[in-house]
């Protein structure tokens, strides 16, 4: 018998809001967290679209040697897994007696990289990158930080899977419980959001150039989408197995019954087809259930023509003809990239637990491929049980995970 696994704290940190209400307001408005970015047209970007996140002032709060080891995205989940953790009930002394564990999805920490080798160069000294350089450039940034300052003594483990990062760790975190390997795992994903860590996606025009209305620009499944908008932010997802849950008297959010994963074997960066239905295929069988029982699915749908026609064609293999309701959150948040699985499956059950579904944000025309969803365009009362969520990422890593009210 494998343990059941339910989740009992939420924390984000993004561009919708940072806190739970915040973030079920913005949601159920339609609000678009996505600006212009004067610093990016300085720069030279194609388009200076991006979701605003607001920074963490954490002086007080945390010491100056901590901060100093800390890089933007290591200050969101911060945030994020501080507030998850309260919301959990779970305090110093329970930490302090208990064996938690951490597994955060991160894929790049560029700023620092960037700003260390620029000092370095225009100085040629080394010894004036500071201390903290090394610790804030490192992928797994994110999960040493979060584990020296709340000194959590379980695993302790970065996921690097592209934009899958944050479900994957939810996922993985999830099998650990179930096997009796942990009783809880802090989980989630966090993305910075300076220029630096995007330079590249402008680069190869991934990036939508709908400069005029930038609440406009991301358009998730539209026939007319151009491309994502970057975005990031952080999100804490608590697990835990339901005997420690109904012992401590915790609040249940939802229990975690599927993950599917899978590889696309093909292109590093165009998805295909198979790929994407393996991971939904296999969360349903893992989970135990058919297609009649997903009352909602969020979408990864991040408003590029490919990615979504293909993810479009994939959900209609597997559930068919409009029998599913679907929306992409991508077009409030733009795509939040490493944070994206572990805040879409916040925004997911928010919206269980509120009795709506968040309509997917300008999507105004279907194409041949959307046309055979069920997809949401705008925000809707709706009461469902049991919703799916998927991530995809380059290298052609695909995560599902299926999450159902207890």
């Amino acid at each position: 018998m494998q343990n059941r696994v339910v989740i009992t704290g939420l924390g984000i940190w993004s561009c919708l809001g940072t806190s739970l209400d915040e973030v079920r307001d913005s949601l159920y408005r339609g609000k678009s967290g996505i600006v212009v970015d004067p610093m990016r047209i300085e720069m030279g970007f194609r388009s200076p679209l991006t979701g605003v996140v607001p920074m963490p002032e954490l002086k007080g709060e945390l010491s100056r040697q901590q901060r100093a080891f800390m890089p933007e995205q290591a200050m969101y989940a911060y945030c994020s897994t501080r507030d998850a953790l309260r919301d959990a009930g779970i305090d110093e002394d329970f930490l302090a007696a208990h064996e938690v564990g951490l597994l955060f999805g991160n894929d790049s920490s560029a700023q620092p990289v960037v700003k260390g080798w620029d000092l370095m160069r225009e100085k040629n000294d080394t010894t004036l990158c500071g201390s903290g350089s090394i610790f804030q450039s490192m992928n797994s940034t994110v999960t040493m930080n979060l584990d020296c300052i709340f000194k959590l003594r379980g695993i302790n483990l970065t996921v690097s899977g592209a934009c899958a990062s944050g479900s994957h760790a939810i996922g993985l975190g999830a099998l650990l419980i179930q096997n009796g390997l942990q009783d809880i795992v802090v989980c989630g994903g966090a993305q910075e959001t300076n220029p630096y860590g995007v330079g590249s996606f402008d680069g190869i025009s991934a990036f939508s150039i709908r400069v005029e209305h930038p609440e406009k620009a991301s358009r998730p499944f539209d026939r007319d989408r151009d491309g994502l908008v970057p975005s990031g932010g952080a999100a804490t997802v608590i697990l835990e197995s339901y005997e420690s849950a109904v012992k401590r008297g915790a609040h249940i959010y939802g229990e975690v019954l599927g993950y599917g994963f899978s590889g696309n074997g093909d292109h590093i960066s165009t998805p295909n087809v198979d790929g994407p239905k393996r991971s939904l295929e296999m969360a349903l069988k893992r989970a135990g259930l058919g297609i009649a029982d997903i009352g909602y699915i969020n979408a990864h749908a991040t408003s590029t023509h490919v990615g979504d026609a293909n993810e479009a064609k994939a959900i209609f293999a597997v559930f068919g003809e409009k029998s599913v309701p679907v929306t992409s959150t991508k077009g409030q948040t733009g795509h939040e990239m490493w944070m994206a699985g572990a805040s879409e499956v916040i925004y997911s059950l928010l919206m269980m637990h509120g009795d709506f579904i968040a309509g997917n944000l300008n999507f105004e025309h279907p194409d041949e491929d959307s046309e055979h969803l069920l997809i949401v365009p705008e925000t809707r009362a709706a009461h469902f049980d049991c919703f799916l969520s998927n991530s995809f990422g380059f290298g052609g890593t695909n995560s599902s995970l299926i999450i159902k009210r207890v």
